[in-house]
């Protein structure tokens, strides 16, 4: 079975007091189809994590406006028409949650997810992770244009000599590294076995291979472009940034998103990270919340009157310098840029966006005063179609809800 749809039959995946041989999630496929469809939901059951506690604040009570969006049609990527009900099932959707001017407009649940249920969010925890750096900035911690090795002086020794912390930020590094996902033996598949998330390929002999995160990130030594002249998509900055701000605040990522942002906004659930085997929390994907939650902190990036944000970071994020982009990635987005850990649609617009692989979407649309969540479990790590069309729904969306 490749995968399953939320209309098809869904199968006894870790069903029964000791679930068959056949129907348990394979250490080393956990994240593919179609065990992801079980696992992402389930993710502290396979791996070890740390708790990014919410305190005890009170919850920030959410609105609802709910309306009757199923039935929307738009224009899919391939050319024919579709309905919002529709795009939720093709594109093998967990949690959709759609907030205008404030209020939740849709909320729904499918694949046996509900409200309270903490589902991994891939490389949104980027956008995560790097706002506890916006925060730190707007403190005077931290310095966009200071080198990054000012922060961790053992990287004067490794390819990021020489690189600042925006370029960090905006993935326009000269490190040379490689993210071929479906290739175990690239970096980013060595980042797999580093952070804890698999066993090494049993083909290779692996034992020079990093057993942790920091380990894999000293080991980089070669460079493929001057720092700040090209972007190029690798998920290790996030964890060097990650590796900058614990050094410097004596506190764990996790600790870090609880005070910084979890408690402050009124969270709901705690949330977590899983953890490599140094007990770091995986700052570029390892990022696990209730689709609530996400809404929330999606609406800080809308809400004027917030004061966890600096405003300073966001106007950044929203319409600053927006730095590169390559061919490959315009593909997707023609008018594209990357800026902060956050990608921008459209340079000429406000719209910011937080992506990760198997369909995780935040969706913050300044323009309509929309914040719209989409946690999936795609087929295959990348869709750009399915992306699209879940982006499209939430313009057509927009457009009723505004007219």
């Amino acid at each position: 079975m490749k995968s399953y749809k939320n209309s098809d039959p869904r199968p006894p995946i870790m069903e029964g007091s000791s679930p068959p041989k056949e129907w348990r999630v394979p250490r080393n496929d956990w994240d593919q189809p179609p065990w992801n469809r079980w696992s992402f939901q389930n993710v502290r059951k396979l791996l070890p994590t740390e708790d990014v506690s919410r305190g005890s604040m009170a919850v920030s009570p959410l609105e609802e406006n709910l309306q009757s969006i199923g039935s929307v049609e738009f224009r899919t990527v391939a050319g024919g028409n579709t309905t919002v009900d529709k795009m939720l099932d093709d594109t093998f959707t967990d949690g959709f949650l759609i907030r205008h001017k404030g209020k939740i407009v849709h909320e729904s649940y499918h694949n046996g997810m509900t409200a309270s249920t903490p589902h991994l969010a891939q490389s949104v925890s980027k956008s995560v992770t790097s706002t506890v750096t916006g925060i730190l900035i707007g403190k005077g911690l931290m310095d966009p244009q200071a080198p990054i090795s000012d922060y961790l002086p053992e990287l004067k020794e490794t390819a990021w000599n020489g690189a600042k912390l925006q370029h960090v930020l905006d993935m326009a590094s000269g490190v040379k590294f490689v993210e071929e996902y479906t290739d175990p033996h690239s970096d980013i598949g060595k980042t797999d076995v580093a952070c804890g998330w698999r066993e090494p390929p049993a083909d290779i002999d692996s034992s020079d291979w990093p057993t942790s995160m920091w380990d894999q990130i000293l080991g980089l030594k070669e460079t493929d472009a001057d720092h700040g002249s090209r972007f190029y998509y690798r998920s290790i900055e996030t964890d060097v940034i990650a590796h900058a701000m614990q050094r410097i605040t004596g506190k764990s990522l996790a600790q870090l998103v609880s005070d910084e942002i979890w408690t402050k906004m009124g969270a709901e659930t705690s949330a977590y990270f899983t953890v490599d085997s140094a007990g770091y929390c995986l700052a570029d994907g390892g990022f696990n919340a209730t689709l609530r939650d996400f809404a929330r902190f999606g609406q800080l990036y809308l809400d004027p009157n917030q004061t966890i944000i600096p405003k300073a970071w966001i106007d950044d994020c929203r319409k600053g310098n927006h730095g590169l982009f390559n061919d490959e990635m315009r593909e997707t987005f023609p008018k594209g840029r990357y800026r902060n850990q956050f990608w921008i649609e459209d340079y000429t617009e406000e719209t910011i966006i937080c992506l990760g692989v198997f369909g995780q979407l935040i969706y913050i649309m300044p323009s309509h005063d929309i914040v719209a969540v989409k946690l999936s479990t795609f087929p295959d790590f990348i869709d750009g179609k399915k992306e699209l069309d879940a982006i499209a729904a939430i313009k057509a969306v927009a457009q009723e809800l505004t007219q």
